[in-house]
């Protein structure tokens, strides 16, 4: 199949995936969709949102849709990083051998990641960058695709482990869930208090899911817009002269080279998505919020004065 053909046979897959989707997940489809972006571009997404906002009911309904592998690790304070990835024991015949964790899936739910001490967070760095993991120095790869998205409840902050900023920067998308509509609301609570089940039905293998990466990966780029997304991230940057003085007053840190990495692999699936074969600027500006959102870091006075992010991104542009 030529790259255009499998680019509109992209098009119509992700529209079907979205219509099983929304079978179980009413509205949300902001969500939705930065969720699918991060999955087409092989990158990770974090969800940050009140509890009740079906974060946990929405990642295993894509993956149920997805057709593939799904493991849930509720993340608690006593969790040990043996219980993700794995452990050896003596077998009977005396000799060690290897238990896989719940890491060994394509799609790891890691819910309320902030809730678990730094030494077990740091357990999903290497498999999420790497897609491999060591253990008593063996070295063992994790099956593809692999996806972690986690889940992060911003209210409470009692007995929680703010993410480090290295593990922040791992995620493609940080992706705010706020509450539904009223409409949604209603429609929410007539489709969950009836006896009524709902089947989620596989539309793709995992093979088909990495063809569609790799294709992403082959999508030519313009020198332009990679210009400026770079140019949208250094901006970020209070020390860098294409800063603004809005951005030196209220940042402390900007975003890394991975943001523009980020930026661009996102705009090239953006476009893809919309059945267009090569992205642009506006396809760059449809993905910077949920890249950058987690990538930069306000200062005291942005608090005080109520500045978001979202607020300083869209200055950037």
């Amino acid at each position: 199949m030529s790259d255009v053909a499998a680019i509109q046979n992209l098009v119509e897959k992700q529209k079907a995936l979205k219509a099983e989707i929304s079978k179980i997940i009413v509205g949300q489809d902001d969500v939705v969709n930065q969720i699918v972006l991060s999955i087409f571009s092989g990158g990770h997404a974090l969800l940050v949102g009140v509890p009740g906002l079906a974060k946990t009911l929405m990642v295993n309904t894509i993956s149920q849709a997805l057709g593939l592998d799904f493991k849930r690790i509720q993340f608690t304070p006593d969790l040990m990083p043996s219980d993700i990835l794995g452990s050896e024991i003596l077998d009977e015949s005396r000799s060690f051998k290897f238990l896989k964790g719940p890491i060994f899936s394509n799609i790891i739910l890691a819910d309320e990641i902030n809730r678990t001490p730094p030494k077990t967070q740091a357990a999903l760095l290497e498999a999420m960058q790497e897609k491999a993991v060591t253990i008593a120095g063996q070295h063992y790869k994790l099956d593809l695709p692999f996806f972690v998205l986690a889940t992060q409840n911003p209210i409470e902050q009692e007995g929680t482990y703010p993410l480090p900023e290295a593990q922040l920067d791992r995620f493609m998308f940080a992706v705010k869930l706020d509450y539904p509509s009223f409409a949604e609301e209603v429609q929410v609570v007539k489709s969950t208090t009836t006896d009524y089940n709902v089947t989620v039905n596989p539309l793709f293998t995992a093979q088909e899911i990495i063809d569609f990466q790799h294709l992403i990966r082959r999508i030519p780029v313009a020198d332009n817009v990679i210009e400026y997304a770079v140019t949208l991230v250094s901006k970020t940057r209070p020390d860098n002269p294409l800063a603004t003085d809005f951005i030196k007053n209220y940042l402390d840190w900007g975003a890394g080279p991975r943001a523009s990495q980020n930026l661009i692999l996102a705009a090239k699936t953006n476009a893809a998505l919309n059945g267009k074969y090569s992205p642009d600027i506006e396809d760059v500006k449809a993905v910077a919020t949920g890249i950058l959102r987690h990538r930069i870091i306000k200062n005291y006075k942005a608090d005080a004065e109520g500045i978001s992010e979202e607020m300083i991104i869209q200055k950037l542009f």
